[in-house]
């Protein structure tokens, strides 16, 4: 800062000054408030905001009596000291006792455990959340980047009767209840069914009141907060510093608001400077003014507000509402154009402020860097600091009542805003089914297709598709069209609109996230399979959250997320092996199939029963692995929708055949129907079965997944216990299937699967599988080993020498058309 810009600096804070003390002296219960209270202290520029902020209030009309306002201020204040004080309790106290007297050792955990810097930093946050709601009379959503500061939303959702019933019964405010409150914090305590016993946690879960992300992976609730709320609706996300540097993407969330199809969202970075064990890199390149700068450069209107103080927050949650709605209103009168600045509040605190270490690296976790329960000067700081923080029962109740006025303005409990509340439903239009007249036809054609369709029959649901690849190349082609991609500047010509709903970015993380956030909409997200690796993350963090309510309960209502994996390893030779990875799908198979359902559509019939299928479906990611190109027609309508219900369908054979082929995967599938014609030429008795969903056959690890399998008499049907060999053909890697596929599996003197061995390159399908062993011959090669006939007998001389590796390979597969 030149000399100049210092010196008209000190000229405004003189100015604010001035004008805080004026406000203090014309309104006492102002200045009460602006007295603070214990480690709340508010700045001038705080009260200001404040005073302000009020009197707008007041003739809005959303307050009729100032002086409530000031005392709900004043509970503010309160509130945030008390949850602050049970927040260093949670770390590391085993006792608590309500009349704030000095704990003993004895009083203290053997193991303290916290992210205390973190949640004492995140209070006067969601006190200030809590604040703006009771003045205004609209009550939020909110979310936590931070999922491991959950102590703050729980200390004061506790304090503030805002708990969901598991909380409120099990810690009643006592003694006694808070002693249990902060000794399952971190308790590591396993019930019965193998489920933690505590229903705390050390991040945000599905008893969090009015959560709706865990926060576990860093960083994406900065990719989800601008794709959440409605229109109508208003959402506070709380974002880290640390994940800003950690997870790329969230600087484009300007570019994908707009006021006709988004709520209102107000973005607000703790920035306390700190990763676990090292300042972060906003702090080591200057601080706020360098995060200031590029913010501006990025479409943001950064705001700095006080981190340590509850009203700055609420002030600030307030401001950055009115200008967003002014944003948006200037661009549909005509005045602006998108994107608009969008406002983002920078809320500067020192680590951990306000109990001693605030600011140390200490403070990330346990800030006095001994025990207490041990060490003599720790107890002494512990006391000291908590002494500080402590509230009175009856200055507690009070300002516990001020807050709760949701009776009087007809809203909401934040309690009520998470996931538990979204109930969505969608109509399907009629099927359009492929004949056998329409011999070769794409998969992802019928996704595309049947896609459009349910968009255009629910109007009333908002669509996103997220995009990190190219919608045309994959054939969505319909879809790209109708929804065409967001941008600001559309390019004439091309598939591009100010309002589209195709959110494209070479970031797989910030796509997905587009569509896993838009709960109460219609959502598909379209990815080469290698590329949507990358996604994982962010789909095992909905998943987990997902099963979470289920156990609790409380089943999640949103419509199934598809996530389409196409351009897939068998079909994707140009672009070298980095390009061909089934690694997705077996992760995505090792998760919980009653949430995550892989599935392998082998054709048009078949990819178009899933997609509608996915569509009726709730709280589920389904994984729909399938071929771009044109394919033959395998499965008619009947048997497409028997497939997805049941999971698998037998195509050739019956349940008395000693030898069982089962196919996953559409390429896989046709190199089986040749091995099959081959063993029908040789009479050799056989079945062939498609398995479309190998997560409905596995062995269930609890009831959940149990319930999800497909019927026992299905199971029995296809795979009886008299067959005696099988021979499995997988998309994926063999290992990965047959551990899915584990009560499938006769023994390896029984029982062979093929499938992806790591090997490709530039290489065609037929190449891709020569490459792996995975041709009908190698198929031939496995069934002679496994039921002891002569390979002379199913292979020619030349087909023998290609298997083995010693002869031409187009021996057994077509050799790769050349153009001219």
């Amino acid at each position: 800062m030149s000399k100049e810009q210092l010196k008209i600096h000190r000229y405004h804070q003189h100015e604010i000054e001035q004008r805080a003390a004026l406000y203090r002296e014309r309104d006492l219960i102002f200045a009460d408030w602006a007295a603070g209270y214990g480690v709340i202290r508010h700045r001038p520029q705080t009260q200001v905001r404040v005073y302000e902020l009020v009197d707008r209030l007041h003739h809005q009309g959303a307050i009729t009596d100032k002086s409530v306002a000031y005392r709900q201020l004043q509970a503010a204040d309160r509130l945030a000291s008390a949850a602050m004080w049970l927040v260093v309790h949670m770390t590391y106290a085993e006792n608590v006792y309500r009349d704030g007297r000095d704990l003993a050792h004895a009083d203290f955990k053997r193991d303290p455990q916290g992210h205390t810097g973190g949640s004492l930093n995140m209070v006067p946050g969601y006190v200030g959340y809590l604040l703006i709601n009771a003045l205004s009379g609209v009550s939020r959503h909110w979310l936590m980047g931070q999922g491991h500061c959950v102590a703050a939303v729980d200390s004061t959702n506790l304090l503030v009767g805002n708990s969901l019933p598991i909380h409120r019964d099990n810690y009643p405010l006592d003694d006694a209840g808070l002693s249990r409150f902060v000794r399952d914090f971190y308790a590591y305590h396993v019930g019965a069914d193998g489920r933690p016993a505590s229903p705390l946690g050390s991040h945000v879960n599905v008893n969090t009141a009015g959560a709706s992300l865990e926060g576990g992976y860093l960083g994406f609730a900065g990719l989800h907060y601008i794709h959440q709320p409605l229109p109508g609706e208003r959402l506070v996300a709380f974002l880290s510093d640390g994940a800003f540097e950690e997870q790329r993407g969230s600087d484009w969330a300007p570019r994908w608001w707009r006021a006709e199809d988004s709520g209102l969202v107000s973005p607000i970075m703790i920035a306390n400077g700190r990763r676990i064990d090292q300042r972060t890199t906003t702090s080591q390149q200057g601080g706020t003014d360098w995060l200031r700068e590029h913010l501006i450069l990025n479409s943001f209107d950064p705001i700095i507000i006080d981190g340590t103080d509850p009203a700055d927050f609420a002030w600030v949650i307030f401001e950055m509402e009115q200008r967003l709605e002014a944003a948006g209103q200037a661009v549909q009168q005509g005045w602006e154009q998108y994107p608009v600045p969008l406002p983002y509040a920078i809320a500067e605190a020192p680590k951990g402020y306000g109990f001693p270490g605030q600011g140390s690296n200490l403070a990330h976790g346990t800030p006095l860097g001994q025990n207490p329960r041990t060490d003599a000067e720790a107890l002494r700081r512990f006391n000291e600091g908590a002494r500080r923080l402590w509230v009175p029962d009856p200055a507690l109740a009070e300002a516990c009542q001020q807050l709760c006025n949701h009776e009087q303005q007809r809203r909401p409990h934040e309690r009520e805003l998470g996931d538990v509340t979204t109930q969505v439903r969608a109509q399907l239009p009629p099927p359009n089914w492929s004949s056998d007249l329409q011999p070769l036809r794409s998969p992802m054609d019928a996704t595309d297709e049947t896609f459009v369709g349910i968009v255009q029959a629910n109007p009333q649901l908002r669509p996103r598709v997220g995009n990190p690849d190219e919608l045309r190349s994959n054939r969505m082609n319909q879809t790209l069209d109708l929804l065409k991609h967001r941008v600001t500047d559309p390019e004439e010509g091309m598939a591009e609109s100010i309002d589209g709903k195709v959110i494209t970015a070479l970031n797989e993380e910030a796509v997905v996230s587009a569509a896993l956030a838009n709960r109460h909409g219609l959502n598909m997200v379209v990815s080469y399979e290698a590329f949507a690796v990358k996604m994982l993350g962010a789909i095992r963090q909905s998943l987990i959250f997902a099963r979470h309510q289920v156990e609790a309960d409380q089943p999640p209502g949103w419509l199934s997320v598809p996530i389409v994996q196409t351009s897939h390893l068998w079909e994707n030779g140009k672009n070298e092996q980095s390009h061909q990875d089934p690694t997705l799908c077996e992760a995505l198979m090792s998760e919980m199939s009653d949430r995550s359902r892989v599935l392998f559509p082998a054709d048009w019939n078949s990819a178009m029963a899933a997609t509608r299928a996915l569509y009726q479906s709730h709280g589920q990611i389904w994984s729909l692995v399938q071929p771009k190109s044109a394919v033959p027609q395998h499965l008619s309508a009947e048997q497409a929708e028997s497939l997805v219900k049941d999971g698998a369908i037998r195509l050739q054979g019956t349940e008395d055949s000693p030898l069982q082929l089962i196919a996953v995967g559409s390429y896989q599938l046709v190199e089986l129907k040749k091995t099959s014609a081959r063993l029908q030429r040789e009479k050799i008795d056989h079945s062939l079965i498609y398995l479309l969903e190998p997560g409905r056959f596995r062995q269930p690890r609890d009831r959940w997944e149990a319930d999800s399998l497909s019927p026992e008499a299905v199971r029995q049907a296809l795979f009886p216990t008299t067959t005696q060999q099988r021979l499995l053909l997988g998309h994926m890697r063999p290992e990965a299937l047959l551990g899915v596929l584990r009560p499938l599996d006769l023994g390896p003197q029984h029982c062979r699967a093929l499938g992806y061995l790591n090997r490709g390159g530039t290489l065609d399908v037929e190449a891709m599988l020569y490459a792996n062993r995975c041709t009908w011959a190698h198929c031939l090669a496995a069934i002679s080993e496994l039921t002891g006939t002569a390979l002379e007998q199913l292979l020619s001389d030349d087909e023998i020498d290609a298997v083995q590796g010693r002869g031409d390979p187009y021996a057994i597969i077509a050799r790769p058309h050349k153009t001219a």
